[in-house]
C-alpha cells in the first residue's frame, strides 16, 4: 500500500499577500478534508466536535479543547464523529498554517524573537499541548477572529515562541518511516478498535497479521515498547475516560462496554493508571470546561483524555 495513493491532493490557499493562513472554520463533517498533507506547520484548536485524529504514524481520539501542532509534510486527518456536531450540524475549529520560511524570516529580522528561538530543535513529530500552552494558544486564536491582518501578524509573533518552546506537550505522531511496519501496525490498531469490547486472544491477532504467537509478541514489544496486553488495556481505559466524560452510563456498564468482564478489576486498573477512581474521574471531568484540556493524570504522567493508538 502506497500512502500517497490514499491521500487526497491538498493545497492551502494562495498566500502571496499573506505570511500565514488563519481560519475560523464551521463545517459539516462530510466536507472536512480527508487524509492529506501540505508544506506548512498546522496549529489546530478544536472548539466543537470530537473524533479520531491521524497524524503520521499515530491515531488518537480528540475532543473539544485539544490544541495540536502538526509539522510540514506530515499526513494527517481529523475525522469528526457526526454525533458531536452543533445545532447547525457543523463542527468548529480554529487553525493557522504557516510555512517554515515565516519562522526563518522572523528570526532573521527580529532579534527579540531570535533570542527566544535561538538554538532550539524544531519538532519532527506532531505535538498535543498541555493545559497551560493550550490555553495560551486558544486565547490567541480566538482573539485573531476580531483582528485585521496586521493585528493577526502581531499575535502570530507572540505565538511562535509559545508553540516552539512549550514544555507541556505529549507526542501525537511521528513521520511515517517504514511502510511495511506502518501497514502492519495500522492493521493491529484497526483490529483492536474493532474488537476491544471482547477478549482479544494473542493467537487471533497474530494470525490476523500473518505471524505466529511468539514472533508477534516479540515484534510488538520491539515496535511499541510494551506488551500487546498493555496496549489493549490502555486503549480500553482511554475509551472508558471518554464514556465517563460524555455519557451518563454507570461505571459497571462502562466497564463491560470497554471489555472488562470484572468490575472490581476495571476499577483497580483505572485507579492504578490514572491515580483516581472512575467515579472521581467523572466528577472531575464534569467540572472541567468543555474548552479546557484534560490534564495529564496517573502515576506515570500519561494523558488519558483521549484514546491513543500509535501505529509505529
Amino acid at each position: 500500500m502506497n500512502i500517497d495513493a490514499v491521500a487526497i491532493p491538498y493545497e492551502l490557499p494562495e498566500a502571496d499577500n499573506h505570511s500565514f493562513f488563519f481560519i475560523d472554520q464551521r463545517v459539516e463533517t462530510r466536507l472536512e478534508a480527508k487524509l492529506h498533507r501540505h508544506d506548512a506547520w498546522e496549529l489546530y484548536c478544536v472548539l466543537q466536535g470530537r473524533g479520531t485524529r491521524t497524524a503520521g504514524d499515530t491515531t488518537q481520539l480528540f475532543m473539544e479543547g485539544d490544541v495540536v501542532l502538526i509539522p510540514p509534510d506530515m499526513y494527517h486527518y481529523w475525522d469528526y464523529d457526526p454525533v458531536s456536531v452543533n445545532a447547525d450540524g457543523c463542527v468548529r475549529y480554529l487553525m493557522v498554517a504557516f510555512n517554515h520560511s515565516l519562522v526563518r524570516h522572523c528570526v532573521a529580522v527580529f532579534p527579540e524573537l531570535r533570542n527566544r528561538l535561538s538554538g532550539i530543535t524544531f519538532p519532527s513529530g506532531a505535538l498535543k499541548f498541555g493545559v497551560k500552552s493550550s490555553r495560551i494558544v486558544r486565547r490567541a486564536l480566538l482573539s485573531m477572529r476580531e483582528m485585521d491582518e496586521l493585528g493577526r501578524l502581531c499575535e502570530m509573533l507572540r505565538l511562535l515562541p509559545v508553540v516552539f518552546t512549550a514544555t507541556d506537550f505529549s507526542g501525537a505522531g511521528n513521520p511515517v518511516r517504514i511502510e511495511r511496519d506502518v501497514r502492519r501496525m495500522q492493521q493491529i490498531s484497526a483490529y483492536v478498535m474493532t474488537h476491544y469490547v471482547h477478549p482479544i486472544l494473542l493467537d487471533d491477532i497474530a494470525a490476523e497479521v500473518g505471524m505466529n504467537r511468539s514472533a508477534f509478541c516479540s515484534y510488538f514489544k520491539r515496535c511499541k515498547g510494551m506488551t500487546f496486553s498493555q496496549f489493549v488495556t490502555r486503549y480500553r481505559l482511554n475509551t472508558a475516560c471518554g464514556l465517563l466524560t460524555h455519557s451518563q452510563k454507570s461505571v459497571s456498564e462502562i466497564a463491560y462496554m470497554v471489555g472488562f468482564n470484572d468490575v472490581p478489576h476495571f476499577v483497580r486498573s483505572f485507579a492504578k493508571e490514572l491515580g483516581m477512581s472512575p467515579g472521581r474521574y467523572r466528577k472531575w471531568a464534569a467540572g472541567t470546561s468543555a474548552c479546557e484540556e484534560v490534564p495529564d493524570c496517573g502515576p506515570h504522567g500519561k494523558d488519558y483524555s483521549g484514546a491513543s493508538l500509535e501505529i509505529v
